[in-house]
This record gives structure tokens, C-alpha cells and sequence, in this order.
């Protein structure tokens, strides 16, 4: 028998204890399945909505397009395009590289305005989940069979970390993803059915690819932008004994007017207006994406209307957030509200 492998009593080689990454794995699955219809379903089913009503969109300017005098048209570089019949065809041959350009901008604020839906429904997501991970496994006593198992309340309260930063947050975007290409689909049936070409008219001038990169790209900023809102439900959930939602509001409500009342910030030369952008609003609105930009360092932006969305949000603006210290200091706050809630779980099992 070899030395390096020592049997025990009963002369069955040992089980070697579970890799920590491995655990790791086990309890975001867990979590992923217990709460799939919000993690996937949920940001599936926004986006399906978004698809929908875009196919309501166009069938009712289909149907007007229909009602719409012969004598209506179009002025397209000084030459009338006919409404009723319209050859995108036609129009396309008649517009300038510069009018290409404008319908380029257009279509990727319209890409990002159809992929917008299931980052909506992922932060209503990411809020209750948060707030009802710990509060419910009270509730509900199950807590008692979870700590029963060889976990500790470190890594249960950190795999819920990490499902409400990185897992919601990249189903969410692969969710957005898939209605931004469903869009660009339905919208090319629309061009071929009145004699364009999609690849000239839709696919070339936008951006697609580009728009997914940034989505990609917002994934770990948005993971430690929220950690402030997400260490602070958290908190709530392991600290409340009944009404989680409503301390996790009244507190920081009640703070900022408590501040704007008596006028507190002006001991810091400060106005009350930042209390609650900083404080009441990085503690409730963390998880909205995008809620970062107001931090952000944007280049300069010549264009107007649609095509500024693309100049303003570029992989350059979205990662100058990790150079501010409103970041690092909320990342460090929810560390703390995060230890905090880790800390409760260890006592707080009641029922």
C-alpha cells in the first residue's frame, strides 16, 4: 500500500473535501433554479414583449401607409418619393453617404431602445431577489436544512452576491442581445417586402456588434456599481424580522429627509440634493443600469439626436466609472453591508 495514499479504518481511501470553486458552483446552480423564472424568464419574456409590440408598431404603419393618399410623398434630396407603394429600393439609391450615416444612428438607438426591455425587467429581478433571499429562508424555516449542510454562511451570502451581479446581469444582457437581432430580423422582412436591401439599408449602416461589446463590456461595472444596493438589501433581508421592503425603503427615505429637513449638508458646504444622489440613490438604485453614466467622463460629441446615444456611450465612457471614487466607495460600503449580512445569518434563524 502506498504511503501517500493512507487508507482509512474501514480500508476505503479517503474523500477528499470539495474544491471551494466547486461549492461555489453547486450553490449558484442552486440559486439559478430556484429562482429561474426571474433570472431567465423574466428578461425572455420583456424581450418578447419589446418583439411584439415592434410587430404591432409595424403592422399599424403598414395600415396607414395603405390609408395614405396617392398624392402623399416624400422629399428625399430635392426628389418626391411616392408614401403609398413605397420602394425602399427606390429611396435608398436617392440618399446621400451622409443620409446613410443619419439612418445608421437611428437604427442603433432604435437597437438599443428594443434591447432596453429585458435590463428593465432584470432590475426589478436583482431588487427582490435580494431583498427576499435571506428574509424568505427564515420564513419559510428552510434555513434550517441549509446550514445543516457542510456550507458556510460566508459562501451562501456570497453566491447570492454573485447571481445578483454577474449571473442576472449576463443572462440579462445575452436575453437583450437576442431582441436586439429579432428586431434587426423583423425590421429586414419589412425592407424586403417593400423592395430593399437589408444589408445596405439596415445592417451595414448600424452597428449591431458594436452595441454588443458595450453590453459585454457594462457586465463588470454594473457588478460593482450595485454592490451598494445589493449589500444593503441584503442587509435588510438578514436583519428584518417582518416587512423587508418597507425598512429597506423607510430607512434611506427617512435619512434624506431627516437631511433635507434640517438642512445637514450644509455643514459639508454641501446640498441636500446630493444626500439623496448619493446616499438614498446608490443604496435604492444601484442595480438600474446605466444609473452610472452620471459619474461617467464622456468625449466630445459633435452629432445630435440619435447618433449622439453612440458617441456618448462608448467602452472608453463606460470604463472611466472605474476611475472615480464614487465607485470604489460604494464598493467598499456594500463589502461592509455584505459582511454585515454574512455576520446575521450566522444568528439570526428565527422563524
Amino acid at each position: 500500500m502506498n504511503a501517500n495514499f493512507p487508507m482509512t479504518a474501514d480500508g476505503r481511501a479517503p474523500v477528499a473535501a470539495p474544491h471551494a470553486t466547486h461549492k461555489l458552483k453547486l450553490l449558484l446552480r442552486r440559486e439559478f433554479w430556484e429562482h429561474k423564472g426571474g433570472f431567465l424568464w423574466a428578461p425572455l419574456v420583456a424581450g418578447g414583449i419589446s418583439l411584439l409590440l415592434t410587430i404591432m408598431a409595424i403592422i399599424t404603419g403598414e395600415v396607414m401607409l395603405k390609408r395614405a393618399p396617392p398624392t402623399t410623398s416624400l422629399n428625399v434630396n430635392g426628389s418626391h418619393v411616392s408614401i403609398n407603394g413605397l420602394d425602399l429600393g427606390m429611396l435608398t439609391a436617392k440618399m446621400t453617404p451622409d443620409d446613410m450615416h443619419q439612418i445608421g444612428g437611428a437604427i442603433d438607438a432604435s437597437l438599443l431602445l428594443s434591447s432596453v426591455w429585458p435590463f428593465i425587467a432584470m432590475t426589478f429581478v436583482v431588487f427582490f431577489y435580494c431583498l427576499g433571499s435571506l428574509y424568505d429562508e427564515r420564513k419559510d424555516r428552510s434555513v434550517l436544512f441549509w446550514k445543516s449542510l457542510p456550507v458556510s454562511d460566508r459562501d451562501t451570502v456570497l453566491s447570492k452576491v454573485a447571481s445578483a451581479t454577474l449571473v442576472a446581469p449576463i443572462i440579462a444582457s445575452i436575453a437583450a442581445l437576442v431582441t436586439m437581432f429579432g428586431f434587426l430580423f423583423i425590421t429586414s422582412v419589412v425592407v424586403l417586402v417593400h423592395g430593399g436591401n437589408p444589408v445596405q439599408l439596415l445592417w451595414g449602416p448600424a452597428n449591431p456588434l458594436d452595441i454588443a461589446a458595450k453590453f459585454v463590456a457594462a457586465v463588470p461595472v454594473y457588478a460593482l456599481w450595485s454592490l451598494p444596493t445589493v449589500g444593503w438589501l441584503l442587509l435588510c433581508s438578514a436583519w428584518a424580522r417582518s416587512k423587508p421592503f418597507l425598512w429597506a425603503l423607510m430607512i434611506p427615505a427617512f435619512a434624506g429627509i431627516f437631511v433635507s429637513w434640517f438642512d445637514l449638508m450644509k455643514v459639508f458646504n454641501l446640498q441636500s440634493t446630493w444626500f439623496w444622489q448619493n446616499i438614498v440613490g446608490r443604496v435604492l438604485l444601484g442595480t438600474v443600469p446605466g444609473s452610472w453614466f452620471n459619474v461617467a467622463k464622456f468625449g466630445p460629441i459633435t452629432a445630435q439626436g440619435p447618433q449622439a446615444v453612440g458617441q456618448a456611450v462608448t467602452l472608453q465612457s463606460i470604463y472611466s466609472v472605474l476611475l472615480t471614487p464614487q465607485l470604489w466607495i460604494g464598493v467598499l460600503a456594500g463589502a461592509a453591508m455584505i459582511f454585515a449580512a454574512i455576520r446575521l445569518r450566522r444568528w439570526r434563524d428565527e422563524g
